[in-house]
């Protein structure tokens, strides 16, 4: 696929990241064209209650989103295998404490955001590469209900009611195109595989870079040869995958491109440009059912800020029909 070289070349020295919540990783690859699966992050794993403090994914995958309008604005072949999804996803972030009204200067601002994704893996298994495109849009701040599922968890669990949502990023747009390209350098059978990955995320909600390495341990399907069909009933691997990552813009840090009305917010000069994220976790595979269990570390995004680890979990099925 000479067209993913080319990509690759001039996106580099642009923007490269990973999402918080990655769903084209190659290490959750689901062996099949049509899936669904269920994408919960917590920093309650890792038993805190601040900054990046929950994520909700939930995804389909299956050829008739092709179709889809915002699928024309993905790259696709006509001859690499191609598997197309979209997903509904929910992000929450809050500063080290939810218990004051008042603005926490120096901390991180509250902020949820709202959004749809389309996206579509191109796979090439005789090189050993993978293409990932994915087009998000939709909203930050308020619109997005983070103050409300907040409060509604935590009446829930008969936890003190969170204070400060007042003070959140404001409404605003999110306009956001990501690319990734992984290739695999290592295989040992059924058990090694090291690849390394670098990727470009620009747009009005973030605008960042990584470059990064995965590496998988354990017994399963080669997620390049068995890109679409699952030929192992039985599988289970460990991951893990470094990756250093460009900050040009975070709007959950920063605010929105478009709505200055922010009550507060991390001013340019204070943003970590760069900030190193692990990723390490378990996937176990039986039959059409996939479930995974990680924890992912992060160095501090801006100056007077923390680092910080969260958790999640997720569960796939494979759709027969």
């Amino acid at each position: 696929m000479k067209l993913i070289y080319l990509i690759a070349f001039f996106t580099i020295p642009l923007t490269v990241v990973a999402q918080r919540i990655s769903n084209t990783a190659l290490y959750r690859n689901v062996s099949s064209p049509k899936y669904f699966r269920i994408n919960y992050e917590n920093d309650y794993f890792s038993a805190t209650d601040i900054y990046y403090t929950q994520g909700i994914n939930l995804e389909q995958v299956h050829p008739k989103i092709k179709g889809f309008l915002t699928s024309k604005l993905l790259i696709r072949s006509g001859v690499s295998e191609t598997k197309f999804g979209i997903a509904l996803e929910h992000e929450g972030f809050t500063p080290t404490s939810i218990s004051n009204s008042e603005i926490l200067y120096g901390d991180r601002p509250f902020a949820a955001c709202l959004f749809l994704k389309t996206f579509a893996m191109v796979n090439d298994s005789a090189r050993k590469e993978r293409l990932s495109s994915t087009f998000s849009a939709g909203v930050i701040g308020p619109a997005a209900g983070g103050k409300e599922m907040q409060e509604s968890i935590h009446h829930w669990v008969n936890a003190k009611q969170p204070q400060g949502w007042q003070n959140q990023i404001q409404n605003d747009v999110i306009l956001n195109y990501q690319v990734e390209y992984e290739r695999g350098l290592i295989t040992l059978g059924n058990n090694f595989s090291f690849s390394g990955k670098v990727g470009a995320r620009a747009g009005s909600f973030s605008t960042k870079a990584t470059a990064g390495s995965i590496l998988m341990i354990g017994y399963f399907d080669n997620p390049f040869t068995n890109f679409l069909k699952q030929k192992k009933k039985t599988q289970i691997h460990l991951y893990a995958e470094p990756l250093l990552n460009l900050v040009v813009h975070d709007a959950t840090l920063q605010g929105g491109l478009f709505n200055k009305t922010n009550p507060y917010t991390i001013s340019s000069s204070d943003i970590n440009r760069f900030v190193f994220q692990g990723n390490a976790g378990i996937v176990i595979k039986i039959n059409a059912i996939q479930f995974e269990y990680f924890q992912s570390y992060l160095t501090k995004e801006f100056k007077t800020g923390d680092t910080h680890i969260w958790g999640g979990i997720r569960i796939g099925w494979y759709l027969k029909k």
